[in-house]
């Protein structure tokens, strides 16, 4: 067997790393307790385990301690221990199929849990689909969502459509033009995997409708070790706007480059990592004034707690967007099985269909399986990853502008 086939069983009593640790006492209770073993693929190697390691594998192991630390998951009649079994899927998406298949026909799982980025959720979807299995698609941005619910309605979108992230980061554009004199020549660059291809491809239209100069657009593969090229020739074409559809290493990359080459417009965007506190670690007062995809609401006493309750068992900070869904789709699964008193998936799939549940992100009920109401631009200001868009979402604080020059010190 190799290394990314054999299984890392999370024991119920075996440390705080597991993250299912209990104390002796709750161990001695539940031994008799049978677990719900609930499995996941994850890209612990290759390009998405950037991502996968910030937004997705911390909070299953918060979530799992946190229900087994509060005595299981509670059926009425009793209550049963999460035990977690996962794979490496090496970021590619041939691997996660293979892992979830292995985990539904060998491993006997009660529950898959998503691996991380929109293309490996594509990519399994069949496979949950037609064992019956819910998917909460959380690290999923596609603009298939409609198309997909209709065909999977197994699956749940909790981070919404592409066109709702590019509508939403045209829309503060098109307010700072009006407000702030921004002026309208952008520079756009995409990864070419299913999320920078799909966002760029409704951004695109979208930033010409609403009366944007596009004078650059260029795609660079998934996994690209070298942007310093792309970046010069946007610092070259001297832009007011910067956008990037960017995953977590291309993130940090471009903007390493961009301050290199002395690209200072007055927005700069990137997407997936620019909430990241590694972001702000990596280029402290450089983050300033940097405008990302996503955000939540920071004076929320709830989120509050869970950044204090991560920190505390993951050893430091969620991010400020995924991070949060993705606990808040495992809230929305624990309390579908404890409403239907057990992990029967097809009433598991209805109840997530149709409930409403409360989580650290607000109410949640999905709407034709998917998300709706929720901030799609953050800004670094300070410390903090704030939403900054669209108007009217809860936390959507107002935007600094324009982004700083560089410091190069």
């Amino acid at each position: 067997m190799t290394d990314a086939l054999k299984p890392d069983r999370r024991s119920l009593i075996g440390g705080l790393a597991a993250a299912t640790v209990i104390g002796a006492a709750g161990a001695r209770a539940q031994a008799a307790a049978q677990p719900v073993k609930i499995g996941f693929s994850i890209s612990k190697t290759g390009p998405n385990a950037g991502g996968a390691n910030v937004t997705t594998l911390p909070n299953y192991q918060l979530w799992a301690k946190t229900v087994n630390d509060a005595g299981g998951l509670n059926l009425g009649s009793s209550r049963r221990p999460i035990e977690l079994i996962e794979y490496d899927d090496r970021s590619q998406s041939e691997e996660a199929v293979r892992n979830v298949e292995r985990l539904i026909n060998q491993d006997k799982v009660d529950i898959v849990l998503p691996p991380w980025s929109t293309g490996l959720n594509l990519a399994v979807g069949p496979v949950l689909n037609r064992a019956g299995y819910p998917h909460l698609a959380v690290t999923s941005v596609t603009e298939r969502i409609p198309e997909l619910a209709q065909r999977w309605p197994n699956a749940f979108f909790f981070l919404g459509r592409s066109s709702a992230a590019a509508e939403a980061l045209i829309t503060k554009l098109t307010a700072l033009r009006q407000s702030n004199g921004l002026g309208d020549t952008v520079a756009l660059v995409s990864v070419q995997d299913q999320f920078g291809i799909e966002l760029v491809n409704v951004a695109r239209p979208a930033l010409l409708k609403a009366g944007f100069k596009i004078v650059m657009d260029r795609q660079y593969p998934l996994g690209s070790q070298d942007l310093a090229p792309l970046v010069t020739e946007a610092a070259r074409l001297n832009p007011e706007i910067f956008i990037a559809f960017s995953y977590p290493p291309d993130t940090l990359a471009l903007t390493e480059q961009a301050r290199i080459a002395r690209l200072s417009p007055k927005v700069f965007y990137t997407a997936v990592g620019t909430a990241f506190p590694l972001f702000k670690q990596r280029f402290g007062a450089n983050a300033e004034g940097i405008m990302g995809i996503g955000g939540v609401d920071t004076a929320s006493p709830k989120i509050r707690d869970y950044v204090a309750r991560h920190v505390q068992v993951v050893g430091r900070p969620p991010d400020g967007w995924a991070s949060p869904v993705t606990y808040a789709s495992l809230e929305v699964l624990q309390q579908a099985i404890e409403r239907t008193r057990g992990v029967d998936r097809a009433a598991l799939i209805k109840e997530i269909a149709t409930g409403s549940f409360e989580t650290i992100v607000g109410t949640i009920k999905l709407q034709n399986n998917q998300r709706i109401e929720q901030a799609w631009v953050g800004q670094w200001q300070g410390d903090q990853f704030v939403a900054v868009g669209p108007p009217g979402v809860a936390g959507v604080q107002p935007s600094k502008y324009p982004k700083p020059a560089w410091s190069q010190t």
